[in-house]
């Protein structure tokens, strides 16, 4: 059930993060860098995939306040492309150490929080307040990234650890 205030968005965003972090401790980089045997990707490839849409979720949100025009999900891309554009960010982000990603997942959930602290309940969950959101609130765009992300990633992670122990 999506949230539809901001006090429940923020007791998600929370509530999911924890999660996300009760299923990261314990994983030291060997196991962050493991495949999932069914796609190669790994859990770190996950947590940064998460930073970055926070991180894209941020901009949107600053770039419409500002006036500016807002291409979800990132210039240029089309919502279609979506599988190599995150192919491009694994990329990307390969060459980051394993507690440097966990390190940018707190900052990425602190700068998150601190967004949606600072934004009213009407631009939250008030339709019509930006172009880019198009049917979707703010809210939504908010937790579709976070907290949403934050629980896909979770199930992810522990399907993962399930999989790799098993196997050994």
């Amino acid at each position: 059930m999506a949230a539809t205030s901001k006090a429940d968005l923020l007791a998600l965003s929370e509530k999911e993060f924890a999660k996300l972090q009760a299923a990261l401790d314990g994983i030291d980089a060997d196991l962050a860098a493991t495949p999932h045997p069914d796609d190669d990707i790994t859990i770190k490839d996950t947590v940064l995939h998460r930073v970055h849409w926070i991180g894209l979720f941020l901009g949107w949100y600053r770039d419409g306040v500002a006036g500016k025009t807002v291409e979800t999900p990132a210039p240029g891309i089309k919502w279609n492309q979506l599988k190599a554009y995150n192919a491009k960010v694994r990329e990307e982000t390969r060459d980051v150490a394993w507690p440097e990603a966990r390190k940018c997942l707190e900052k990425a959930h602190r700068d998150l929080m601190a967004c949606l602290k600072d934004i009213d309940e009407k631009t939250l969950y008030g339709t019509g307040i930006y172009d880019w959101t198009n049917k979707w609130t703010v809210g939504r765009w908010a937790e579709s990234s976070g907290p949403s992300h934050y629980r896909s990633a979770t199930k992810y992670i522990r399907e993962i650890v399930r999989k790799t122990t098993a196997s050994r």
